[in-house]
């Protein structure tokens, strides 16, 4: 049951199907578990900031009531960043990480290119040289 309980309601056919239709009747916490994060897909899916937040409070009410710790857990986790949640809402098709995730490989690179030095001041160094554009120093070790 492990595969289908990973995968969305939707994208479960066949045999499987049957066997989670059985699992979701039953009263057992993996149903209840399996149904909330199901349902909390849907979050995605809105456009408006006033039906996210709406959906975002009745969806914690429902985990709050579940007794499952790690759902509670979640629900008091997103209640939390609740703000930061729906500006990802207002900024949607605005804003473009490709930014960050080119900064993120540059520094991926540097890092594996930098496995020779000894210290993090020299990964820093040279982090600070191919980033910024600098021209390479003759020599990144410092001699006493």
């Amino acid at each position: 049951m492990r595969q289908p309980l990973l995968r969305k309601g939707s994208q479960v056919r066949g045999k499987a199907r049957q066997k989670l239709q059985a699992l979701l009747t039953s009263k057992l916490a993996t149903a209840r578990a399996w149904q909330l994060k199901d349902a909390f897909g849907h979050f995605w899916k809105y456009w408006s900031v006033l039906w996210a937040g709406g959906f975002l409070d009745v969806w914690c009410e429902r985990a709050m009531r579940s007794r499952l710790e790690p759902m509670q857990k979640m629900a008091r986790m997103l209640r939390a960043h609740e703000q930061l949640l729906m500006n990802w809402f207002c900024a949607r098709g605005e804003l473009s990480s490709a930014a960050v995730e080119g900064l993120n490989n540059k520094c991926r690179v540097v890092t594996r290119r930098s496995y020779g030095f000894r210290t993090y001041k020299g990964i820093e160094l040279t982090l600070y040289h191919t980033l910024g554009r600098l021209p390479e120093p003759e020599s990144t070790h410092r001699f006493c």
